[in-house]
């Protein structure tokens, strides 16, 4: 996110909405405070799709699946947002994690990706 904003010479202000994967509460915190670190603050128009995707009182833990949570709530919520005209231009950022059946069983560290993808409303 951070490459993004300097290789594009964009700020969070530039985006109706700034969506990642399936962060969940505290990895979307962590991400916050890093950012902030960097001299970015993230503003209300931050929201991971992981928490979107559920409701406050479903005891999730840490999320789900990155890129089913980023898939539904694209093709669903945001789509329809853009389509709307309620939202012009989306930073959009789904997250997974790159698993194999014997990284796990190796005790080996879970490698992620990440890209940014900026999705901007038609003019009609």
């Amino acid at each position: 996110m951070l490459a993004h904003f300097e290789n594009s010479k964009t700020t969070p202000d530039d985006y109706d909405l700034i969506a990642t994967g399936d962060l969940g509460k505290l990895g979307s915190e962590i991400l916050v405070d890093l950012m902030e670190d960097k001299g970015v603050k993230l503003g209300l128009n931050y929201g991971d799709c992981g928490q979107m995707y559920f409701r406050r009182d479903q005891n999730t833990l840490c999320g789900a699946s990155g890129c089913g949570c980023s898939a539904t709530v694209f093709n669903s919520y945001i789509m329809k947002k853009l389509q709307d005209g309620q939202y012009k231009r989306v930073l959009f950022m789904p997250t997974g994690a790159l698993l194999s059946t014997t990284s796990t069983q190796q005790g080996e560290s879970i490698p992620g990706v990440c890209h940014a993808i900026v999705i901007e409303a038609c003019e009609e």
